[in-house]
């Protein structure tokens, strides 16, 4: 089950003096005193639930308890369910990668560009190969090249012990992907 914030006020646990009140209608009762305010809660049979507490005078609602933790619990799926995680894919190449493999390691970067990751393309040196660090910024370069179509590069190449790294991000608005595929 969902957890709702334990800070929301229920009808003797609110503290303020005076309250902003609406109705169970959504219709503005006005400025009243918490007595005043418990009182027309338990004429209309409902509950009072302090909505916003640091305003001025704070906001309460009348309204059914039990349906406004309902309203809230399901506001707070809908909210879950649209959103949308990032998580940044790695590719890692090694500086004497064949032509081919090149080729297959850019096809599946496309396809976490497309379905809206970003992606972390790492060439990483073995011993020797140190000494020539213009090879690597050489070869990402030259992915960044054949991924302009697609992608634009969100961090610059960075030297990480003995790993260069670029960050690179899809410039295709991912949610206009997403509304074709549904289509």
């Amino acid at each position: 089950m969902f957890s709702i914030s334990k800070s929301v006020r229920i009808n003797e646990a609110i503290t303020a003096s005076e309250l902003r009140v609406i109705g169970p209608d959504g219709e503005q009762i006005g400025i009243l005193s918490r007595s005043e305010a418990l009182l027309e809660a338990e004429r209309a049979g409902l509950d009072l639930i302090e909505i916003s507490p640091q305003a001025t005078p704070p906001v309460a609602r009348i309204i059914d308890w039990g349906k406004y933790q309902y309203q809230r619990t399901k506001e707070q799926q809908r909210n879950r369910r649209n959103t949308t995680i990032v998580e940044i894919k790695q590719m890692r190449l090694g500086l004497k990668i064949g032509a081919h493999d090149l080729d297959i390691k850019l096809r599946k970067i496309r396809e976490f560009l497309e379905a809206g990751h970003r992606v972390k393309i790492m060439v990483f040196f073995r011993g020797r190969e140190m000494a020539h660090q213009e090879l690597g910024y050489a070869m990402l370069d030259k992915i960044i090249e054949k991924l302009q179509d697609i992608a634009t590069v969100e961090q610059k190449p960075i030297m990480a012990g003995k790993n260069l790294g670029i960050v690179v991000r899809s410039t295709v608005n991912a949610k206009a992907q997403n509304t074709s595929r549904h289509s």
